[in-house]
């Protein structure tokens, strides 16, 4: 049976390995693989609200944004302009989105706004998001570009948003070789420090006998040495090739001495 702890410790590790899928919240103008890889990118920066003010020729206004949720607490929107006296005006809704995503940027486009009241005959309003990699930007900060009121048709709100954490990943630039060196030291380290440890605290070992397998090591010179002679050394005659020397290697007969001149005659 599991404790009540270890059964806690489960929960929250399963909790902790699903994905998050915030950005699922916006409903795509046109839904295809392009634009949900797009949004996929903004994963990161659910779950925060950014604000801003701007003062125009008339009023100050806060805006408010939020990636895939309500802003301001208003169902629905994206983003929402709000003026001194608390009145929410509905800038561009995430029930009604587009993505355009590039490199190191994002293009957010809340459609679906409330309708102008005197210009762009009409029109809806809707907000564009210029979301771009900063590397330096430890928070991100929203920043209101200009408002395109002036046409008849097409206009909008232009947002500006500077994050690193759509800064694409630097590959690492070191090398198989120095990611196995790296590794080897390591694992000598802690053969080291570990063995060291062990011969000192647990065998209760002295001076140079706590070094780890201390016997081994103190003959590798000697079994370094007798590898190297026995594979660089050869062992036996050299003898050349009779084709080489030019004679047969078999021994010479002597002529047979003969002494029957020392018998009397």
């Amino acid at each position: 049976m599991l404790s009540w702890r270890a059964v806690i410790v489960l929960i929250l590790l399963a909790g902790g390995g699903q994905a998050s899928n915030n950005t699922e919240k916006c409903k795509l103008s046109v839904d295809n693989t392009h634009e949900k890889k797009a949004l996929a990118l903004l994963e990161p920066l659910t779950n925060k609200s950014f604000s801003v003010n701007y003062t125009d020729a008339t009023d100050t206004y806060t805006y408010i944004f939020r990636v895939c949720d309500d802003a301001g607490g208003v169902k629905g929107a994206g983003l929402i302009q709000k003026d001194k006296t608390g009145k929410n005006t509905l800038i561009g809704s995430y029930t009604d989105t587009q993505a355009i995503a590039g490199s190191d940027w994002v293009m957010l486009i809340y459609k679906s706004g409330e309708k102008y009241d005197k210009h762009c005959s009409n029109e809806e309003r809707r907000a564009l998001i210029m979301m771009s990699c900063n590397r330096s930007a430890v928070e991100a900060q929203l920043s209101v570009i200009r408002e395109q009121r002036e046409k008849n048709s097409d206009c909008f709100y232009l947002f500006e948003l500077d994050s690193s954490a759509l800064c694409p990943v630097i590959p690492s630039k070191i090398s198989t070789g120095s990611i196995l060196l790296i590794i080897g030291f390591s694992c000598l380290t802690v053969y080291l420090i570990g063995g060291f440890l062990y011969q000192r605290l647990v065998v209760g070992a002295k001076g140079v006998e706590q070094f780890p397998n201390y016997a081994f090591w103190s003959e590798i010179g000697n079994l370094s040495a007798d590898g190297c002679d026995f594979v660089c050394r050869s062992r036996g005659s050299r003898e050349e090739s009779p084709a080489y020397r030019g004679a047969s290697t078999e021994p010479l007969e002597e002529p047979e001495e003969r002494d029957d001149h020392l018998l009397p005659m």
